[in-house]
Formats: structure tokens, C-alpha cells, sequence
């Protein structure tokens, strides 16, 4: 993985290596859980937004975990209470890039925006 600027906050640099972690060492998903608002707000290209989302969100990180092969960091920009990073998912059939949007709320992650082509995704062998 290529690693976040040393001006990415914490929760971010944690959240990324878990990301890139794999499928065991993610398990159910409890120390991802532990970075996310017991509320979050998210919204994806194949989940739609939804608030109140953080056990929705897990289970579907998981199936990404499972397929994610590496993570590339394209840029990113951070404002203390929200950031954004762009990046390159390679995946089995291919890489896909990837945009998240953060908010952040007392060291967690509050609302999460994920922008990414949804048919490619899933054509790469994205889950």
C-alpha cells in the first residue's frame, strides 16, 4: 500500500491498513467498528446512502477486503475535521479507482462519501 501523507489523521492511517489488511486478520470487522460513529452516514456507488449504516457498512467492507489485491494513494487532502483520498484498488481482474469523502466527529469516522464506477468494480472481481 502506498502510504498516507504524515498529515493524514490517525483514524485514516489505521482505517487504510485495515482495508489492506485481509479478509483474516478483518474477521468481523471489530477494529474497523472501533474508527467508525456508532451512526455512521454513508453512501456508495452500489449501497445508495444510508445513515445509521456502520453494520451495513462492515459487511460490505468485508466482501472488499476480500477482493482488494493492494491500494495505491493518488493524492489526498486533509482539514482536521473532514478529508478526501483518491486511490487505485488493484482487484483480481484490474484496477479500479476509488474517491473517499470523511467527516469526522471525536477521532471517528462520521460520514463517509465513496465514489467509484460500480460496474467496473464488480467486473474486476470487486465484492
Amino acid at each position: 500500500m502506498s502510504h498516507l501523507s504524515p498529515s493524514a489523521p490517525p483514524v485514516l492511517e489505521r482505517y487504510y491498513e485495515i482495508l489492506t489488511g485481509g479478509a483474516d486478520a478483518y474477521g468481523r470487522g471489530e477494529e474497523l467498528r472501533s474508527l467508525l460513529s456508532e451512526r455512521l452516514e454513508f453512501s456508495g456507488a452500489l449501497a445508495g446512502r444510508h445513515t445509521d449504516a456502520t453494520d451495513g457498512f462492515l459487511h460490505g467492507v468485508a466482501g472488499f477486503i476480500g477482493a482488494v489485491q493492494s491500494i495505491d494513494v493518488v493524492d489526498e487532502v486533509h482539514d482536521g475535521d473532514s478529508s478526501a483520498v483518491l486511490y487505485d484498488a488493484v482487484l483480481p481482474g484490474g484496477t479500479v479507482r476509488f474517491a473517499e469523502f470523511f467527516t469526522f466527529d471525536d477521532g471517528r469516522i462520521d460520514r463517509l462519501f465513496l465514489h467509484y464506477d460500480g460496474p467496473d468494480y464488480l467486473a474486476k472481481g470487486g465484492r
